[in-house]
């Protein structure tokens, strides 16, 4: 998505909306947030989440993910391990109590994603699909690992976000840190909203330097339905006039008028500085901070009022760009009385309904029983009902309108990333993408009765999840599962035991590895057969050379004089990238290579697709093996937090893992080891440094890149490949 977004529209009056609203539409889109909420794993996400349902009147009794009664975290497997497995939708109503909108009814639209890394597949589609985002970060531990996936991911989708520094009331919580790791980490040009009134357990309230007020938190139910307004503490005056200065100054680079009064000495007024910060946020390249405790219910009004009056609408937003069918880019906005088109980024196999298909209409109108069109299969489904999301409780509707995120019952034939659309609108929308899985393990049901089962479990849960792969081996018949880490592998197949009643035994975990090239060679393939009657016949001479890393494979065309005529060159292109799922050194993925296809022949009545298939194949294989083929590991991102007198046993077993120790940082009394370290080696690391640090360390792992893995461990990997080659 392009950042270069429209004017900046602030409509109160429900008489001026836009006429891209249909009448009967109950919150026009200039009143609508879609928004997420992501973080790292133990941020605060969920809390926050429950609060902002309790504060908006969504939910009557807040839930708590220490006692397992979250109301966005509703599987059982996420109650009971206290994490967010899947990303959870829901809607609720806020009025702000300043600003522009100030007690005009807003439709926030929610997602709460997961934080733990083996998840990064829920956030990454929520992004796709989000307007705005609220950043959790730990007033203690400031910016983490997943911190910065999840702010790369809004990035690439071009997603505006505010920050919330969370868990103000903990030991060490330090709000201008937390604001400096984000600037230093993340670039991110971040500025206070509000300043904390004290800190630690001490923390009481904020300051508002936009409408230059205090918020003192003292209800004494502890719930702070009402902070109360009061003038800025004396002793903070000053600060705030500071902040409010260097606010100002941040701002103005993004609107000519309030740069103009700021230059000229003149006041500026709440409601300029509003508009300013709007402007700025919804550009991508400021980030405005708001301290709180979402567990003590303290400063969670003041962030709704922030994702009212600072987060865009959709009609703020950039037109969503896609493809029409002749692969020309084109680009829709939100509008209810055009063409309907959406996009389908999550799905999920519902006990009582089947499969719901959760859905963004980015534009026209939607109605219950109404046909869509997908490009993908080019057929057209009926979706029987339509429902928005409360979690795990669905509420029916009969019309989605643009900009709505709602699910779908009905269609069957559809997989994550699919448009869906009115049957005249040319456009495929571009799909969310999604990471390598980078470890597998085989699975056997227990008994006769279960391998039926099981085929239909695996069958759901790829479908839901695009980071879960499922292959038999073609060398021992086991069934593979390939997916992002230990953890989501365990919650795989604890689902398939809860949810679809099947027994099986998991094999041990086995690295994902991968193959690319050092060098560049040439690759001849013939594939010739004649007995009797009509023969076979297909020849193609390949190039191979490196590519850049994370380009993938690129297979490109160079034929020239027709020596191998156009409808045999797909089939070959077909052979070509069938060989690179098997690479010669030990039978992994291929990766970063590009394949020109320079020279060939034909046999006029013997050539055939399927010769040219084989012969791609056999050309891939023999350039690749000459081109100095090389095995490449997974290697992690692992960030170790340890009391001190514990540094140097923990340094000592990353070095024993074949580790880099990247960095060390102090905080707060404890060292923060960041190091890369081979996957192959971090099997059971967690349970292990608990072991070292007698339970008082912890540790963050995730996907960092890959290496070559040293000679010294080849021959054991190419052997081992071929006893249980358990490969995504």
């Amino acid at each position: 998505m392009s950042t270069a977004a429209p004017a900046i529209s602030i409509v109160t009056d429900k008489a001026k909306i836009s006429p891209v609203n249909a009448k009967n539409r109950p919150f026009p889109l200039e009143w609508t947030r879609n928004i997420g909420i992501a973080a790292h794993i133990d941020a605060g996400k969920t809390t926050t989440s429950e609060r902002i349902l309790f504060y908006s009147g969504a939910v009557h009794k807040m839930g708590e993910v220490h006692e397992g009664t979250a109301v966005t975290d509703w599987m059982e497997q996420e109650r009971e391990r206290g994490i967010t497995i899947t990303a959870a939708a829901i809607s609720c109503a806020w009025n702000a109590s300043c600003g522009p909108w100030k007690g005009i009814k807003q439709r926030i639209n929610i997602i709460d994603t997961p934080g733990h890394v083996d998840f990064t597949a829920e956030v990454e589609r929520s992004m796709r699909v989000l307007d705005g985002a609220v950043a959790v970060f730990c007033a203690v531990a400031g910016v983490q690992p997943q911190s910065e996936t999840v702010w790369r991911q809004a990035n690439k989708y071009g997603v505006p976000r505010i920050a919330f520094i969370n868990k103000m009331d903990r030991v060490g919580a330090d709000f201008y840190r937390a604001i400096q790791e984000m600037r230093d980490k993340l670039k991110a040009n971040a500025h206070a909203l509000f300043l904390p009134i004290g800190k630690e357990e001490d923390f009481k309230g904020v300051v508002d330097l936009v409408h230059q007020v205090a918020y003192i938190f003292e209800d004494p139910l502890n719930m702070d339905l009402e902070p109360t307004l009061h003038p800025i503490p004396a002793n903070m005056v000053e600060q705030a006039k500071e902040y409010r200065e260097k606010l100002i100054e941040a701002a103005s680079d993004f609107d000519d008028v309030l740069a103009e009064k700021y230059l000229g000495g003149e006041t500026i007024k709440p409601e300029e500085l509003l508009i300013a910060i709007r402007k700025a946020t919804i550009s991508m390249k400021f980030t405005g901070v708001v301290p709180g405790s979402a567990f003590k219910k303290k400063g969670i009004q003041r962030l709704l009022d922030c994702v009212v009056n600072y987060l865009p609408n959709p009609l703020d937003l950039p037109p969503m760009k896609g493809q029409n069918s002749d692969g020309v880019e084109t680009a829709i906005s939100p509008d209810d009385n055009a063409k309907l088109a959406g996009l389908a980024f999550k799905l999920w196999t519902d006990p009582f309904v089947g499969k719901l298909v959760f859905f963004r209409v980015y534009t026209g109108t939607l109605n219950k029983g109404t046909a869509l069109y997908n490009p993908r299969t080019r057929r057209s489904e009926r979706v029987s009902r339509l429902v928005l999301m409360r979690a795990m409780d669905r509420e029916e509707i009969d019309v989605a309108y643009s900009g709505d995120i709602c699910a779908l019952v009905g269609v069957k034939d559809v997989i994550t990333g699919d448009t869906l659309s009115h049957e005249d609108a040319d456009i495929r929308l571009e799909p969310p993408s999604f990471p390598e899985p980078v470890i597998a393990m085989s699975i056997e049901p227990n008994s006769k009765g279960d391998q039926e089962k099981l085929g239909t479990a695996l069958q759901r849960l790829v479908a839901e999840d695009p980071t879960l792969r499922v292959k038999t081996d073609p060398d021992t018949g086991q069934t593979i599962l390939a997916g992002m880490g230990e953890l989501h592998l365990e919650i795989i197949i604890d689902r398939m035991k809860r949810e679809f009643k099947v027994e099986a035994t998991s094999g041990k975990p086995q690295i994902a590895y991968r193959e690319t090239i050092n060098g560049s060679a040439d690759g001849e393939g013939k594939f010739i057969r004649q007995t009797g009657g009509k023969g076979q016949y297909g020849h193609v001479v390949v190039k191979i050379e490196p590519n850049e890393k994370g380009k993938g494979i690129e297979v490109l065309n160079e034929i020239v004089g027709g020596v191998i005529p156009k409808e045999f060159i797909k089939p070959a292109t077909e052979g070509i990238l069938e060989g690179c799922n098997n690479g010669v050194v030990a039978g992994y993925p291929v990766v970063d290579a590009k394949i020109r296809i320079i020279d060939g022949s034909f046999h006029p009545v013997d050539s055939s697709e399927i010769a040219f298939k084989m012969a791609g194949i056999f050309a891939f294989k023999e350039a690749m093996k000459a081109a100095k083929p090389i095995l490449l590991e997974p290697i992690m991102g692992v960030e170790v937090t340890t009391p001190e007198e514990f540094q140097g046993d923990l340094m000592g077993d990353i070095n024993r893992r074949r580790g880099a120790i990247q960095g060390m940082e102090n905080k707060n009394g404890a060292c923060i080891i960041t190091a890369h370290v081979p996957l192959e080696t971090l099997f059971g690391y967690v349970t292990d440094i608990r072991s070292l640090s007698k339970g008082r360390a912890s540790a963050s792992i995730t996907p960092s890149h890959f290496e070559q893995v040293p000679s010294s461990l080849l021959t054991k990997i190419v052997e081992s490949s071929t006893k249980a080659p358990a490969r995504s």
